[in-house]
C-alpha cells in the first residue's frame, strides 16, 4: 500500500513538474530562447517514463516489500524532493525539462546553484536510485542508473555547450571556481 501510495504522489509531483515546465518554456520562448539538444529529448522522457514502469512490475512482480532500511531511505528521498523544489524555485522561469537557452541571460547563482552547477540532475540520480531500493527493486535501480548516466553524459556537455556560447555562464562560474 505505502508502494502505490509513493509512486502515486511522485508521479503526480512529475506530471505538475510537467505543467510548470510547459509554462516557463511558453514564457522564455516569448522572451527570444530557443531550444538544443532535442534530438535527445524524447529517449529522455521515454526512460523516465520507463523507470516508472519497470518499477512498478518490479515491485508488483516481486513481492519483496519495503526495505529493512526503508526509514533511511524514505528520509533521504523525502530531502531530495526538498532539494528538487529548491531547484525549481531556484531557477524560478527558467526552469525546465528542455534545454532552453535565453541568449545573453543572466545565469542563476542562487539556491543550490550557488553550490553546484547541475543539482536538479543529482536529484534525478538520487531518486533513480533511493525509490527503488525502498522497496527492494534492485534490477530497476542499477538500470535506470546506469541509463541516466548515459543520457547525462550527452545531455550535460549539450547544456553547458549552448549556455557558455550564448550566457554569462563561463564567466560566472569560472569566477566561483577562483573564489574556492
Amino acid at each position: 500500500m505505502i508502494f502505490y501510495l509513493i509512486v502515486t504522489l511522485v508521479i503526480l509531483q512529475r506530471l505538475s513538474e510537467v505543467v510548470i515546465a510547459k509554462r516557463n518554456e511558453k514564457w522564455m520562448i516569448a522572451q527570444g530562447a530557443y531550444e538544443v539538444g532535442n534530438s535527445h529529448y524524447p529517449y529522455m522522457v521515454t526512460m523516465h517514463i520507463s523507470f516508472f514502469l519497470f518499477l512498478i512490475v518490479e515491485v508488483v512482480t516481486n513481492h519483496n516489500g519495503i526495505s529493512p532500511l526503508f526509514p533511511l531511505f524514505f528520509i533521504l528521498f523525502v530531502a531530495v524532493q526538498a532539494l528538487r523544489i529548491w531547484c525549481i524555485r531556484s531557477l524560478g522561469p527558467f526552469w525546465n525539462t528542455k534545454i532552453l537557452i535565453l541568449p545573453h541571460a543572466q545565469v542563476v547563482r542562487k539556491g543550490p546553484y550557488e553550490i553546484m552547477r547541475h543539482p536538479n540532475y543529482a536529484v534525478v540520480c538520487l531518486e533513480i536510485l533511493i525509490l527503488p531500493l525502498m522497496f527492494q527493486a534492485y534490477f530497476t535501480a542499477f538500470c535506470f542508473t546506469l541509463l541516466n548516466i548515459t543520457m547525462l553524459s550527452v545531455r550535460i556537455p549539450i547544456e553547458e555547450k549552448a549556455l557558455r556560447d550564448a550566457t554569462n555562464y563561463n564567466r560566472v562560474f569560472e569566477k566561483k571556481i577562483s573564489e574556492s
